[in-house]
């Protein structure tokens, strides 16, 4: 009896411990599959475009560096009262074909042949601007009152204004003179001297004859490009004499320490800051500038 006490007890304290003791696995235990198998989600990476400095190179189409050798195929643009662009081979067409209707009036009137040649290639742009071409109008000038011929209208400073317009262009050569000769403000041109284009210039933009604050610079340097007060010294018989050399890619010297350069086809204000070592800002100062805007031809203080 005894023994079978012990026996039961061994058994109960056996079974008590079993229910104690954890269970160890010594393998690894399968993942619980669903009937849906689990999409892995995938952060796809974000690409930002690297911040990439560009040089930009500005060209100018067809626009070499100007040489005089190579200068007679070269297109310029002529502008006054209308912008048009003209080969050097039509600007010494119309030197040529006018020259002697310029020196007639210098000697009649006494206004400087450069001047009157300078100006109606500006204002006519070489004889191919409508003005020129449709009412042989070589300066511009408008009707006025006192004009009682034949007129064209022509959108300028106004729309359909109205312009002279005459049979022939030497008829307008000399009526330029007669509007210069027959109106008092200009009668203090008359007290430069004959061959004095320079102070002609400016004279004619002081008296109101362009509203261009660049006009006196356009027409020095068209008359000193085609050296075109070489017509003012045969009619006064002096001995002519070069101003500046025909190389129009120099910078040209004055005795005041100033310098200045005649801009050529292909420049820019930032190409001339460079040339000359000068910030654009002070360009524009120097000559006056609103904008970033130069003309070929015109003359630029870079010192």
């Amino acid at each position: 009896m005894i023994k079978k006490i012990f026996l039961i007890t061994l058994m109960i304290f056996v079974v008590s411990c079993s229910a104690n003791h954890s269970v160890v696995r010594t393998t690894k235990s399968e993942p619980i599959k669903s009937e849906t198998p689990v999409v892995q989600r995938v952060r796809k990476p974000i690409y930002r475009p690297a911040t990439v400095k560009r040089q930009i190179t500005v060209t100018q189409k067809d626009s070499p560096t100007v040489s005089v050798a190579n200068y007679s195929n070269a297109t310029e643009v002529l502008e006054a009262t209308t912008r048009v662009k003209v080969t050097r081979e039509m600007v010494l067409t119309y030197i040529e074909k006018y020259k002697d209707v310029a020196k007639d009036n210098m000697v009649r009137t006494g206004i400087p042949a450069s001047i009157t040649l300078g100006q109606a290639l500006l204002e006519s742009g070489a004889g191919s601007g409508p003005l020129s071409v449709q009412a042989n109008n070589h300066f511009g000038i408008k009707c006025h009152k006192e004009w009682t011929g034949p007129s064209i209208r022509y959108t300028d400073d106004e729309e359909n204004e109205c312009f002279r317009k005459y049979d022939d262009p030497s008829q307008s050569f000399r009526d330029h003179s007669y509007f210069l000769t027959s109106r008092p403000r200009y009668a203090e041109l008359f007290e430069f001297q004959k061959d004095d284009y320079k102070s002609w210039a400016y004279g004619l933009k002081a008296a109101g004859y362009a509203t261009d604050s660049k006009y006196p610079d356009k027409l020095i340097t068209l008359i000193e490009k085609y050296q075109l007060n070489r017509f003012d010294a045969e009619v006064l018989g002096k001995e002519f004499k070069p101003t500046t050399p025909l190389s129009v890619n120099k910078p040209i010297a004055y005795s005041d320490d100033t310098q200045k350069y005649t801009v050529v086809k292909g420049d820019s204000l930032y190409s001339i800051s460079k040339k000359f070592n000068i910030s654009i800002d002070e360009l524009k100062k120097k000559n006056n500038l609103t904008d970033n805007t130069i003309s070929l031809g015109q003359s630029i203080i870079v010192k």
